[in-house]
This record gives C-alpha cells, sequence and structure tokens, in this order.
C-alpha cells in the first residue's frame, strides 16, 4: 500500500483568523438567543407582576366601593343609590385607565355601570364569575371584546378584566368588575424589560470582547500544532518511503541480481551434467535453477510492495508475472496478457494493486485451477484489468460473512478505486468462480 504525504483538505482546520470569525459569529447568535430568551422571560415576569398588581387593586377598589358608595338599594336600580355610586367612579374610580366599571347581580344583572344603558341589561355569567361569588377573592383575563356584555368597550383597544366578589350592607355577593386598558397594566413590566436590556446586552458584548483574544490565542495555538503534527507526519512518511526504496533497492542490486546470477549459471552445469550421463545430478541443478528463479520473482514482487516505484524499472508485465509465480507453483494453470506500450502508466500502480489482492484470493480462497489476467493499457484509452478464476466463487452472505471476520481487501480496493474515479466491480457466485473487473480512464 502506497503512503500518501499529507495534504491539506477542504476538510482541513481553517485558519485562526477564520476560527475566530466563526467563533465570534457562533457567540453572536447565542448572545441573540439570550437576549430574546431573556426578553420572554421578563415579559412573562411583567405579565405576572402585572396580574398580581390588577389583583391587589380591584380588591382595594372594591373595599373602597363597599366602604364609600355601595347599599341595598344598587340591588333595586334606586336612583340614590346609582348616583352614589356615579360619585363613587368618578372621583376615584374612573381614571385615565380604566374605561368601565361594572357592578353584577348573582343572576347576571348589571345593577351599576358608569354608561347607564348598561343599568338593567341581563347577561349570563361565565363559570369563573360564579365560582368568584361563591368563593370570594379576585381574579383577572383578557378581555374578550367579542362577547355581547362587552359591546360598548370596543373599539378602546385591548383591554384586562378585574372582578373581585363584594357584599351590600345587607350581605348580597355582588360582583365588581372594571375594564382597564392592557398598555397601561403592562406600562410598568415593559420600563423593566427596557431598563434591563442595555445592562445585559452590553454585559454579554463585554464578554465577547474579551473572549475574542482568547479565541484567537487558542486557534493560533491549536494551527501551531496541526501543523507540528502535519510536519512530524510527513517527516514520518517520508522517512519510511526513503527507508523502503532503500530496501527495494538493496533487494534489486543485491540477492535479486546475484539469486539471478547463479541460477543463469546453474542452466549450463546441469546441461554439461546431463551431457556426461549423470541425470541425477542435472534434476538436482535444474530443480535449484527453477527455485532460485522463483526466489527471484519472490524477490521483484517484495520489491515492488515495499516500493510501487519499482514497477517503473520492472514493469507491469513482469509484476503481475511475478505475482502469478506462487500459484504456478501450486500447480494452478495460469493465463497472463498484458497489451499496450511498455512505458511506466501512472494507472500502473493500482492495477498492480488490484491484481495482487484477487490473486490472493484466488490463492488463498477459491481452490481455483486456472487464473487468467489480462491488462490493457494505452495513452488517450482507459486502463482496464480483468482477473479471472474458476474456483468455488461466493456469494454476498459469504462475502458479509468474511467482512465480519476482517477481511476487508476487497472493500479496501472498492474505496481506492472510488477516490481514483475508477470502476472496480467482482462478480461471483457459489460454484462459478470469479471475476475482478477494474478500469481506470484517463489520468
Amino acid at each position: 500500500m502506497r503512503l500518501r504525504r499529507p495534504t491539506r483538505a477542504p476538510g482541513a482546520p481553517p485558519s485562526p483568523a477564520g476560527a475566530v470569525a466563526r467563533f465570534v459569529l457562533a457567540s453572536v447568535v447565542a448572545i441573540l438567543v439570550i437576549v430574546v430568551g431573556a426578553a420572554f422571560v421578563l415579559r412573562q415576569i411583567a405579565v405576572d407582576e402585572a396580574e398580581r398588581d390588577a389583583r391587589a387593586r380591584i380588591l382595594l377598589e372594591g373595599r373602597l366601593v363597599e366602604a364609600a358608595g355601595l347599599t341595598d338599594g344598587i340591588l333595586r336600580g334606586d336612583l340614590t343609590a346609582i348616583a352614589a355610586m356615579d360619585d363613587v367612579a368618578a372621583g376615584t374610580l374612573l381614571t385615565d385607565d380604566v374605561v368601565r366599571i361594572k357592578l353584577w347581580s348573582a343572576d347576571g344583572r348589571v345593577l351599576y355601570a358608569d354608561d347607564p344603558k348598561l343599568i338593567g341589561q341581563r347577561f349570563p355569567l361565565g363559570d369563573d364569575e360564579r365560582e368568584l361569588l361563591r368563593t370570594g377573592g379576585a381574579d383577572v383575563e383578557l378581555s374578550d371584546l367579542s362577547r355581547p356584555e362587552s359591546a360598548s368597550e370596543r373599539g378602546e383597544g385591548d383591554l384586562i378584566e378585574s372582578y373581585t366578589a363584594i357584599r351590600t350592607p345587607s350581605g348580597e355577593q355582588v360582583l365588581f368588575e372594571n375594564y382597564r386598558r392592557l398598555n397601561s397594566v403592562m406600562a410598568p413590566g415593559e420600563d423593566l424589560l427596557r431598563a434591563l436590556t442595555p445592562p445585559l446586552l452590553a454585559g454579554l458584548g463585554i464578554l465577547l470582547l474579551v473572549q475574542v483574544p482568547l479565541a484567537w490565542s487558542m486557534a493560533q495555538r491549536l494551527r501551531r500544532q496541526q501543523e507540528e503534527r502535519e510536519a512530524l507526519l510527513t517527516g514520518a512518511i517520508d522517512a519510511a518511503a526513503q527507508e523502503r526504496a532503500r530496501i527495494a533497492a538493496h533487494l534489486h542490486d543485491g540477492p535479486v541480481q546475484e539469486l539471478a546470477g547463479v541460477a543463469f549459471g546453474l542452466a549450463p552445469l546441469a546441461d554439461e551434467a546431463r551431457s556426461g550421463g549423470d541425470t541425477r545430478l542435472a534434476d538436482a541443478l535444474d530443480d535449484a535453477s527453477a527455485h532460485l528463479r522463483q526466489g527471484v520473482r519472490d524477490l521483484r514482487a517484495m520489491m515492488v510492495e515495499l516500493h510501487p516505484a519499482a514497477l517503473r524499472s520492472a514493469g507491469l508485465a513482469a509484476a503481475l508475472a511475478d505475482l502469478l509465480s506462487p500459484l504456478e507453483r501450486e500447480g494452478v494453470r495460469t493465463t497472463l496478457d498484458v497489451t499496450g506500450p511498455d512505458d511506466p502508466d501512472p494507472r500502473d500502480p493500482l492495477t498492480y494493486q488490484v491484481a495482487r489482492e484477487a490473486l490472493r484470493n484466488a490463492q488463498h480462497h477459491a481452490q481455483a485451477s486456472t487464473v487468467a489476467v489480462r491488462a490493457h493499457r494505452a495513452a488517450g484509452e482507459p486502463a482496464r484489468l480483468e482477473v479471472t478464476d474458476d474456483g468455488r466463487g461466493f456469494s454476498p452472505d459469504d462475502r458479509a460473512a468474511r467482512r465480519a471476520e476482517g477481511h476487508l481487501g476487497l472493500d479496501l480496493l472498492e474505496r481506492a478505486a472510488a477516490d481514483a474515479g475508477a470502476d472496480l466491480r467482482v462478480r461471483s457466485a457459489p460454484g462459478e468462480g470469479t471475476t475482478v473487473t477494474l478500469e481506470v480512464p484517463v489520468s
């Protein structure tokens, strides 16, 4: 497998400026989320506070009505009692933010209103109002101006209704209600929100400004560490490549040449022994020569494994022949057909890698009796490799089982082919052998 020098990929760590820019952007988004969330929380606090204030005010105003102007005559529609209520309403209850005051009987009759046209009209009370008459206390809600009893308040904008149960001097329970403008109720909360927002934004802004230099320093430190790691990795890869090249050169210039020379020298000795009638010695010399030649092929294959650039000197045809030699030694019939120019081709390493894995599977797993390798590459044409065996083949389930056992050779080849833009196909079926086809486009 070829070791690759690390390169700056699209997914590589960004520059310090880019990292800080991302940090600032993420921080601004976080600040906006915090501000919006705080605004909602503060607004809800303001609403809750406004409701509590409205309850307190309606209770206070109800006690004031009981003490200052409420008489039993109001139950009968007595004009004197209504006039007394008018005095209380005009003098104390009706302010700029209160648009309507009503007094209800338990059966839904309007006993008093600052709008005289409403007095005496009947409207059904809601469940909450009837419950309030039974239990006492106070309640606050947003006005539903679509209801018939709220017709006179339409056009006043959003209103808040406040209720409380009070008693006439004779102990009769009645419902006191006022309609207050929503914006006046919410004004204190909105003032609080406006008062808290600037210091909140200022604090978050200062926090961001303090963090930017720290983020810049950290990004630079991480970038330096990344560059140092890349430099170390590049150095390690270069050292490994140099060592592999040195070992391959040593094998080529030393053992390979020496073994080839010995094998070449044994051939005439075998012929001489055979001419002298010593066939036993001749056979032994032939056998030794064959073993030496096989050793040379094995060493040349190892040279290509160690240093793929050795393909340039050995050539694709010789390298593929070396891959077939172990199968020949085991009695497998082999065929090699390489067409095209003998010049080195940048696609040769991938072709060699796929052929090696296919032949390794044929040797160790397929139990094949014949193996054929066909390779063709030419300038301007796709390079093509086909490795076929008549072995036992395999099913997709067999391949999945082998993958689960950790045999990932074909998967890694498919990934390497895809990275190179090549097309790798593996066709196999139980009892029908296996065909591995590789097509590498023009680079």
